[in-house]
């Protein structure tokens, strides 16, 4: 199949574009939100095609993925008609009217909406447009955990904008417990903001895929302290490697870490007391690491994910 799809969240699409189709990912000089090409901190394969949009008029293309809401107006003007239409989305509402946020693709007939979580398949108000769930899939970075360095791990893109929705005020009161380390895009003046330079907090400003999942694997624990977000690769990602977790119990992750695996709570005392265990105790992380990887495996596996879209592409385009 070929597949029209925009490069806007890297970690997913690197999964996505592991199933054999033809993907095109369109590309424009400037390399701006719309026209962003192919990835250069992720390993995409050689099918993944850069297309200019003056290339796409004509352009034989089977389906088209949306990601965001003013994508479709571009789609049907780059290509000049209408073809097969799936709206992904990753996100859970924006802060508001929750749980009563009506989605963009609400009451439509003519595409497919598909939610990446049950959460927010439920949270989100989709109206009568048809609506799946394909839940995330990861491709296995191995079993890389060592834990030898007792210090903490977190992911997060734009901790200081995004402050309370990530858990970023948060962060201080793990940093009492061991170093954390930081990985995620704009994070570089985040120890001055949070008064925790030094020895506290180490920051990675948006490092390649690969080199990330190798750092994290080698801290003592991961954190998801995310407040309101929809479920993080990253999470699952260090689950996959091995990695046990402290996360806070909301959206999505109360069905995606299993007891043993670390702890989940929505009591912070709780989960700084639960990081200090594992940060204290190399082979009880090591136990709740393999719990971790053993569920992140089994229920987000790359085959799975991949046959889940593979029956959806070929329906809508049947």
């Amino acid at each position: 199949m070929r597949i029209l799809l925009w490069h806007v969240h890297g970690a997913w699409t690197t999964a996505f574009v592991q199933g054999g189709h033809d993907y095109l990912v369109p590309t424009t000089p400037d390399r701006g939100p719309y026209g962003l090409g192919r990835a250069r901190t992720y390993r995409w394969p050689d099918n993944v095609r850069e297309v200019s949009p003056e290339a796409l008029v004509g352009a034989d293309v089977d389906v088209v993925l949306l990601q965001r809401p003013e994508e479709e107006e571009i789609a049907h003007r780059w290509l000049g008609r209408r073809v097969p239409t799936i709206f992904l989305e990753h996100n859970t509402p924006k802060q508001g009217d929750v749980p009563c946020s009506r989605h963009p693709m609400a009451d439509r007939d003519d595409l497919t909406l598909v939610h990446v979580t049950h959460f927010n398949k439920l949270i989100w108000d989709n109206g009568s447009t048809r609506t799946e769930v394909i839940e995330h899939g990861i491709p296995d970075p191995g079993q890389l955990y060592s834990g030898e360095l007792g210090r903490i791990a977190t992911a997060i893109n734009e901790p200081i904008r995004r402050w309370r929705v990530t858990g970023t005020d948060l962060l201080p009161r793990f940093a009492d417990v061991a170093p954390v380390d930081v990985y995620g895009m704009k994070v570089t003046s985040l120890p001055e903001h949070l008064g925790l330079a030094g020895e506290r907090m180490e920051v990675f400003e948006d490092p390649p895929q690969a080199q990330m999942h190798a750092a994290v694997a080698q801290r003592r624990v991961y954190l998801h302290p995310h407040r309101w977000t929809s479920l993080g690769l990253s999470l699952l990602e260090a689950m996959s490697a091995g990695t046990p977790v402290v996360v806070l119990a909301t959206t999505e992750t109360v069905m995606a870490v299993p007891p043993g695996a670390g702890v989940l709570s929505t009591d912070v005392d709780e989960l700084v007391e639960g990081a200090r265990w594992l940060v204290s105790d190399i082979e009880a992380a090591r136990r709740c690491g393999e719990v971790a990887r053993r569920v992140a495996q089994t229920r987000y596996g790359l085959a799975r994910f991949l046959a889940d879209w593979d029956a959806l592409l070929k329906e809508v385009t049947s």
